[in-house]
């Protein structure tokens, strides 16, 4: 067949981009045009090769091969195929695992069947060699992309480039048509800006009962009591009032059978916040807790179409999650009453609603852990997606709250 195929490891042309633009190859230090980049990699080829593409391959890990928005957002491209091994932490690094073995399989198979006549690898492993040694024994030309090296490293096998038929390095000059390093401005990463709707979330006011306790209650009791003496000479240690119920005081209020003499009428539990210690109640409003969640409001047809939807157009950034289900829950919202309830507890989402985002948020790789940590910032990416789509949808705009 008188045509290409590009085989990608992303793992490489990233990585050796980071390192060629940013220093060093962590792909969290650069930003890439996804579209930009499978363009140019489709035009180099079939300028370089003298045949139509038939399709671009990329090869990348992931953790528990659950696709990422990135590797969302390329695989509705027209000619791309992903395919995604195991992305795993050993020693405080990252390693993909499966990727080259896969990258291995498709080349040879590729290969048996004369799917195309010319094939661009993108990689520096040199465990692909019995692969490309194999692709030119059934007659496929094979050409060997390398990202330009930083300070005249060497990032690719001697052993590919002295058996594939012919080389390019991608320069400096086209990499960064597609790919830019991120801004830095010290030794370590800054702190990206808020965008308003965020800034909301994290400013939402106290309740009143909070209001009331934060100028009510009493002075703390210190983290270590006062040491007293006890028999023998020891010292003691006297307990701490205990004038917050913690949750198992609140599960035995609820519990049937005699409750305890002492325990607080209304119990309130005790948050840690930005804002200091504060008392939320322990149930939400009868407004909030009335509200339908999208489940209730999705029947089997429509879940069906949404699915196919998430597949096929859905990229997956936290802010396109969030108003994406914003929009399905206000298209099917019967009574328009609970929109009116809904932006009086702006920013604050209900808990059942919020509960559903999150989880939905889940399918498209995000809120998972990254460097050992949740990204929160998804999260209030994430739900000021969904009062963006809000506003559109009501026309009623949610101003940012003061601190």
């Amino acid at each position: 067949m008188d045509r290409c195929i590009v085989l990608v490891d992303a793992g490489y042309l990233l990585g050796a981009a980071a390192s060629l633009l940013a220093g060093e190859p962590s792909r969290s230090r650069i930003t890439v045009d996804h579209t930009a980049l499978i363009q140019g990699l489709r035009e180099r080829a079939e300028s370089d090769t003298q045949q139509p593409l038939l399709r671009i391959y990329w090869f990348d890990g992931a953790p528990d091969r659950v696709p990422q928005p990135e590797h969302r957002r390329l695989r509705v491209m027209p000619r791309v195929t992903v395919r995604l091994g195991a992305l795993t932490r050993s020693d405080g690094r990252w390693a993909q695992k499966g990727v080259d073995a896969a990258m291995h399989a498709e080349l040879t198979e590729l290969a048996r069947n004369r799917a195309c006549s010319d094939v661009v690898l993108v990689t520096g492993d040199g465990d692909l060699l019995p692969g490309m040694m194999a692709a030119k024994e059934h007659g496929v030309a094979v050409h060997l992309w390398a990202v330009q090296a930083a300070d005249g490293d060497y990032n690719q096998s001697e052993d590919l480039v002295a058996e594939a038929d012919e080389r390019r390095v991608l320069d400096r000059t086209w990499i960064t048509k597609a790919v830019r390093a991120k801004d830095y401005t010290g030794a370590c990463a800054p702190q990206p800006a808020p965008r308003p709707e965020i800034a909301a979330i994290l400013s939402a006011p106290l309740p009143e009962s909070a209001l009331g306790a934060a100028t009510d209650r009493p002075a703390p009791q210190p983290r270590h009591p006062v040491p007293g003496t006890g028999q023998n000479g020891t010292e003691e240690r006297v307990p701490a009032a205990k004038g917050v119920p913690t949750p198992k005081d609140l599960a035995a209020l609820r519990a049937p059978g005699p409750q305890p003499a002492q325990q607080p009428a209304s119990a309130t539990l005790r948050w840690s916040s930005d804002k200091g210690w504060v008392d939320r109640p322990t149930a939400e409003p009868p407004e909030a807790a009335s509200m339908p969640t999208l489940a209730q409001l999705t029947t089997a047809e429509q879940r069906w179409a949404d699915r196919e939807e998430d597949i096929t157009t859905v990229g997956g950034d936290p802010s396109e999650v969030g108003q994406v289900f914003a929009g399905r829950w206000v298209e099917r919202l019967g009574d328009q009453n609970h929109l009116q309830k809904l932006s009086g507890m702006y920013p604050r989402i209900p808990h059942r609603v919020d509960g559903e985002l999150l989880r939905y948020a889940a399918r498209f790789g995000l809120l998972a852990h990254k460097d050992d940590q949740i990204d929160e910032r998804d999260r209030y990416a994430i739900r000021a997606g969904f009062w963006r789509e809000i506003s559109v949808r009501t026309g009623v705009e949610h101003p940012p709250l003061d601190d």
